[in-house]
C-alpha cells in the first residue's frame, strides 16, 4: 500500500504542475480564475488546492511555499467564483428544502448493493434477509444511510425483459419489492435503485421513461434514483416525480450541469485524486448536496475516506461489483466506522455556507476544513502523510472561554495561548482522521456522546488492522452421478472420453483479469478470466438436442412438479401447455433448479461445463461445434464466413429486435453438427451448466449463447458463440433467473 501511495504522490505532483499552467477557457462552464490560478481539473468537479500544498515529485531550491496570503487569496477567488456562477446558472435551491429529499443531505455511506448478494436473499427459505445484511454491515464497518439495489445489470440483454421488468422478476414481485424496501425503512435506511436510458434495445416501457419511473418508484415506496452512465439526470425526472406526488432524489453516475445541481441533490465522485485535496465542486456550490465517493475497483480506500471527511460528504461502500467481490479491508473498514460516525453526529455543520477548506495547518501533509456553526466550530482533518503526525497542528484566534476538544480521540485538549492565538496539539495517524470542536461553554449533548463513542473506538490505532486486500473463494456446487447405462439411450450420444486440454474464458464486460472476475475451478486459487487445465473426460453420454417444449411437458404431467417460487415459470405456456408449434422448440423459462429436478426424473444430471465443451468442440480445438468457420462473420463486417453450408443450417440467424422472437426447434439446424454429432449447441438458447458460489454470490455457467441479442448499448449481456466461451450468469432466485433464453440439455455417465 506504501508503494501506492508513492505512485499516487508522483502523480500528484504531475497533476499539480498541470494545474499551474492549465487555463480554462470555457469562462461559462470553467473554475474559478483569480490570483491563486487555480487551474482545471480532467473530471471538472475538483477545485484543485493550491500548488505550494504540495512538493511534487522534484523539489526546487526557491520554490514557492504557502503564506497566509496564499490562502486568503485562494478562498477570495473560490468564492467569488461560486457567488458568480449561482448567478449565471440562475441557481435555485428549493429542492434541498422538500422535506422527502432532506435525507440525502445526511446520507454518507451508501452501498451499491447487488441484488445478488446472498446476505439480501435466502433462495431455500425463499425470503428476502435484509436485517442479516444490514447487520453485517453494522458489524464490519459501522452500518449504512442509503442503499442503492442493483437488479438491472449485467444480466440485462440475456433476454428481452427491460429493467423495470428484470426489477419485478425479483421474488415475490411487485408485493416482494414493496415489503423489502419497508424492511430497510425499518432501519432507517433510505432506497435507490438504478435507471439505464441506454436500456433502448429490450421491450418499450409502453409509456416516457420519466413517467415510468415515477410510478414504479411510487408503488414500492423508494427513496431515489441513481442515474447510470448519466451526466445528470434531466429535469424531466424530478418533474414526474413530484407530478407523481412522490419526489425523487437523484443521482447520477457522472456530473451534472452546475445548473442541473438543482434537481440532482445527490452525485457520485469520481475523482483523480492528488495529494493536497480538492474540494468538491457541487459541495462547494451547494453545501446541502451530498456527494457519494465512488472507486468500485480500488483496493485501498484511504483515498477515498480521506476525501469524503475533508468535503464533509460520503462514500459509496461498493464491495460486490457485478458479482466480483472486491471487499474492504479489516484497516479500511475501521476506518469507514470511525467517519461514518463523526460525520452522523456534525452533519449539520456540513451544510454552512461559512465552510473553509484547507484551513491553514502547521505541518506537512495535513490538511483541513473548517466548518462554524451557530457559534461553534467543526474541524474534519486527514493526515496525507505515511507517518504519524504528533505534537503542535493548527491554531486559531484567542477567544477567551472557547473550550476544544478532540472528537477523534474523544477527549479535552488543553489550548496553549500565544499572544491572540490558541496552538492546539494533538495527534494524527499516518493516512489517517482528526476531528476538533471549538465551543464556548459546555458540549453540545450530541458531540459529547460522540466523544464517549469515539474514545473507546480509537483506544486501538487504525495500523492495527489489517490492510492487506485478499480475493474472497468460489467453489463449484457438486453434481451427482447419475445412474450409469451401458449404451446410448433414446435420443442421447455416446462421447468417447479421453485426455483433454480445457481452455475457456470469462465474457464479463468489465474488471479486466483481476482476481474474482469469472469463476474458481477446483484447480485454480482464486477466481479469475482465463483458464486452461489439462483434464481425463470419461466417456459420457449427452443429449443429442436440448430439452424440448413436449419432453418438459411429459416431465410436468408425470411428476405434478410445481416449483415453490413459480413467478416466470415456463412464461411462454398457457393453461399447462406449450403454445401450438412450439413442441420441437427448446424449453425455456425454467431455472438452474427446475433443471435440475427434471433431469433427476430422467435418470440423467445436468453437464459439467468442461463436458459441454468436449461434446462441443472434440479434441481439434475447433471454434464452433462444426469446425472454424464463423456463421456470423458477414453479418458483423467481416466478410465471408467461409462456411461451406449454408449459414441457416449452421446455427440460427440472431434476432435484434425489442421483442424477442421465439427459439428455432431444436432440429432446424442440421449442418450444425459437433464432432460427435450433437446438435443445436451454439446460437439458440444458452444452456445451463455448473454453479459456482463464494459467501456473497452464485454464478452459473451458461453455455452457446443465444439467438437473442439487444441493439444499442455495450452494456447489454454479451454473447459467447465460441467453443472457448462462457458466460456467468448471476442468480438471485429461480424467478428472477428464468428466462426466454436460457435452456439446457442433459448428460448421463456411462457404466
Amino acid at each position: 500500500m506504501r508503494t501506492e501511495f508513492r505512485t499516487m504522490w508522483r502523480a500528484a505532483g504531475l497533476s499539480l504542475l498541470a494545474a499551474i499552467f492549465t487555463v480554462q477557457t470555457n469562462a461559462q462552464g470553467g473554475p474559478p480564475q483569480g490570483g491563486a490560478s487555480l487551474g482545471g481539473n480532467p473530471q471538472g468537479q475538483l477545485l484543485p488546492a493550491p500548488p505550494c500544498l504540495s512538493m511534487g515529485p522534484i523539489v526546487r531550491p526557491g520554490a514557492a511555499t504557502c503564506t497566509p496570503a496564499t490562502h486568503r487569496d485562494w478562498l477570495a477567488d473560490i468564492t467569488h467564483w461560486r457567488t458568480e456562477r449561482r448567478i449565471r446558472v440562475g441557481y435555485d435551491g428549493s429542492r434541498y428544502n422538500l422535506p422527502q429529499l432532506q435525507w440525502a443531505e445526511h446520507s454518507f455511506m451508501q452501498p451499491q448493493m447487488m441484488v445478488h448478494d446472498r446476505y439480501l436473499y435466502d433462495p431455500v427459505a425463499g425470503k428476502y434477509t435484509v436485517d442479516r445484511y444490514l447487520d453485517d454491515l453494522e458489524k464490519r464497518y459501522g452500518g449504512i444511510d442509503a442503499v442503492l439495489v442493483w437488479p438491472v445489470y449485467p444480466n440485462v440483454g440475456i433476454d428481452d425483459r427491460n429493467q423495470h421488468d428484470i426489477t419485478r422478476s425479483m421474488p415475490g414481485g411487485v408485493e416482494g419489492l414493496k415489503q423489502m424496501v419497508a424492511d430497510f425503512h425499518r432501519r432507517g435506511v433510505k432506497v435507490l435503485f438504478p435507471m439505464m436510458m441506454w436500456d433502448q434495445g429490450t421491450k418499450d416501457p409502453g409509456t416516457d421513461w420519466p413517467t415510468a419511473i415515477a410510478e414504479f418508484m411510487k408503488q414500492i415506496d423508494a427513496d431515489g434514483i441513481n442515474g447510470d452512465t448519466q451526466d445528470g439526470v434531466p429535469l424531466a425526472f424530478s418533474l414526474a416525480a413530484e407530478k407523481a406526488g412522490h419526489p425523487l432524489a437523484f443521482e447520477p453516475e457522472n456530473g451534472p450541469s452546475d445548473e442541473g445541481l438543482a434537481w440532482n441533490v445527490l452525485t457520485w465522485g469520481q475523482y483523480q485524486y492528488t495529494f493536497a485535496p480538492g474540494v468538491d465542486r457541487y459541495r462547494w456550490l451547494e453545501p446541502r448536496h451530498q456527494v457519494n465517493i465512488q472507486g468500485r475497483w480500488d483496493r485501498d480506500k484511504t483515498n477515498a475516506l480521506q476525501y469524503a471527511f475533508f468535503n464533509g460528504e460520503g462514500w459509496e461502500s461498493w464491495e460486490n461489483v457485478w458479482g466480483i467481490w472486491n471487499g474492504i479491508t479489516p484497516r479500511d473498514a475501521e476506518a469507514t466506522r470511525r467517519v461514518a460516525t463523526i460525520e452522523r453526529a456534525v452533519a449539520p455543520f456540513f451544510a454552512s455556507q461559512e465552510w473553509e477548506p484547507l484551513y491553514p495547518m502547521l505541518r506537512y501533509g495535513v490538511f483541513a476544513s473548517r466548518w462554524p456553526l451557530n457559534g461553534q466550530t467543526v474541524w474534519t482533518i486527514v493526515n496525507r502523510n505515511e507517518y504519524d503526525v504528533d505534537g503542535n497542528q493548527m491554531t486559531v484566534p484567542y477567544n477567551q472561554g472557547m473550550r476544544y476538544f478532540d472528537l477523534y480521540h474523544g477527549t479535552e485538549l488543553k489550548p496553549e495561548i500565544k499572544g491572540n492565538q490558541v496552538l492546539l496539539s494533538f495527534s494524527t495517524e499516518d493516512h489517517g482522521f482528526g476531528a476538533i470542536a471549538a465551543t464556548n461553554g459546555e458540549l453540545d449533548p450530541k458531540l459529547k456522546e460522540l466523544m464517549g463513542k469515539m474514545k473507546a473506538m480509537t483506544a486501538k490505532p487504525l495500523s492495527s488492522y489489517s490492510h492487506e486486500w485478499q480475493a474472497l473463494p468460489q467453489h463449484i456446487v457438486e453434481i451427482a452421478s447419475s445412474a450409469r447405462a451401458a449404451s446410448a439411450p433414446e435420443k442421447m450420444v455416446r462421447i468417447e472420453g479421453g485426455d483433454y486440454l480445457f481452455r475457456v474464458q470469462g465474457i464479463e464486460i468489465e474488471g479486466s483479469n483481476d482476481a474474482g472476475v469469472d469463476v474458481q475451478y477446483s484447480w485454480e486459487d482464486s477466481a479469475r478470466r482465463f483458464h486452461e487445465h489439462p483434464m481425463q473426460i470419461k466417456p459420457f453420454f449427452v443429449d443429442k438436442y436440448p430439452v424440448t417444449n413436449a419432453e418438459f411437458k411429459k416431465f410436468i404431467d408425470t411428476t405434478h412438479y410445481q416449483p415453490k417460487d413459480s413467478l416466470n415459470f415456463l412464461k411462454d405456456w398457457k393453461d399447462g401447455s406449450y403454445p401450438d408449434g412450439w413442441a420441437n422448440k427448446p424449453v425455456t423459462w425454467v431455472s438452474l433448479e427446475d433443471a435440475r429436478e427434471y433431469a433427476k426424473w430422467a435418470g440423467k444430471r445436468l453437464p459439467h461445463e468442461w463436458e459441454w465443451q468436449y461434446a462441443a468442440q472434440g479434441n481439434d480445438g475447433r471454434t464452433f461445434p462444426w469446425g472454424n468457420c464463423d456463421w456470423l462473420a458477414s453479418s458483423r463486417g467481416g466478410g465471408p464466413s467461409g462456411c461451406p453450408a449454408d449459414n441457416a443450417t449452421l446455427a440460427p440467424t440472431p434476432d435484434k429486435g425489442r421483442t424477442m422472437l421465439p427459439p428455432s426447434d431444436v432440429d432446424a439446424h442440421p449442418q450444425g453438427a459437433s464432432p460427435f454429432g450433437v446438435m443445436d449447441m451454439v446460437g439458440n438458447v444458452w444452456q445451463w451448466t455448473d454453479e459456482y458460489l463464494d459467501d456473497h454470490t452464485a454464478g452459473a455457467i451458461i453455455r452457446g449463447g443465444s439467438h437473442y441479442q439487444p441493439q444499442g448499448s455495450i452494456w447489454y449481456f454479451p454473447e459467447a458463440y465460441r467453443n472457448d466461451q462462457h458466460g456467468k450468469l448471476l442468480l438471485m432466485a429461480p424467478s428472477y433467473d428464468r428466462s426466454g433464453a436460457v435452456g439446457f440439455r442433459c448428460v448421463k455417465d456411462e457404466q
